[in-house]
């Protein structure tokens, strides 16, 4: 927890109130922190800064703004639209990304994505904004990604994929294509990932005939998390 997370109703005035265990166990047995110590902190959707513990028990902790106006990192100019990994898998991929600084993330159904996926907890409102929390808290962040969910390839084909290419370069990543990933590029990216397995052909061509380009990471087949995490250094 590099940064102190806060939620606009846990402000008041000057002061800012934890009550969550996750957050006040992590400062007693992490941090180990003491009152008078200082940390630094972020209103959700705004400005950093830095605040002083005044108050930590079992239930409680109690800070004293100091100052919140430190702007948050920028976010990275993409739009990530990722086939719907295993749940284990979305849970770390959703933390990396929302520590890199993405902000903007289509969450798909392919052919090779199971459909049981759909069901898992990990989609639930609550654990999806837990997990971006825990990415925003690592990279001391305070802007929330927006995460969209789509449970059909060709509802997003036809209806989404068109508006986001408008003001974007389409980048689809798959095994096989015959340019390699390209480094450091201008302007917003539309930054499309398959599931395990990859696309299926059909969904390639369609992919292709859209707009988007087609890219690979060299001869290794990396798992998702690990692919979303080379592609967005190597891009940006």
């Amino acid at each position: 927890m590099n940064l102190i997370l806060l939620n606009p109703s846990e402000v008041k005035g000057a002061y800012a109130y934890l009550t969550d265990a996750r957050r006040i166990t992590h400062l007693r047995e992490v941090h180990r922190a003491c009152i008078g110590d200082h940390f630094t902190v972020g209103l959700q959707g705004g400005q950093m800064g830095k605040a002083q513990l005044t108050e930590l028990n079992d239930i409680q902790a109690t800070f004293t703004l100091e100052s919140l106006n430190e702007p948050p990192p920028p976010p990275l100019p993409v739009h990530l639209v990722l086939a719907l990994p295993r749940p284990r898998m979305l849970a770390r991929t959703l933390e990396h990304v929302t520590a890199l600084g993405v902000k903007n993330i289509t969450l798909l159904h392919t052919k090779r994505v199971e459909k049981s996926y759909w069901q898992s907890p990990e989609l639930r409102t609550e654990k999806i904004h837990h997990h971006l929390v825990l990415g925003l808290e690592q990279a001391r962040d305070t802007q929330m990604p927006k995460v969209t969910l789509c449970k059909g390839f060709r509802p997003f084909l036809e209806e989404q994929l068109p508006e986001l290419l408008k003001e974007r370069r389409g980048l689809m990543a798959h095994p096989g294509m015959p340019n390699a990933c390209p480094r450091t590029v201008d302007g917003q990216i539309l930054l499309l990932v398959g599931p395990e397995g990859g696309f299926i052909p059909w969904e390639v061509e369609k992919l292709l005939e859209a707009g988007c380009e087609g890219m690979h990471l060299g001869p290794r087949i990396l798992r998702v998390e690990t692919a979303v995490t080379a592609l967005l250094s190597r891009l940006f």
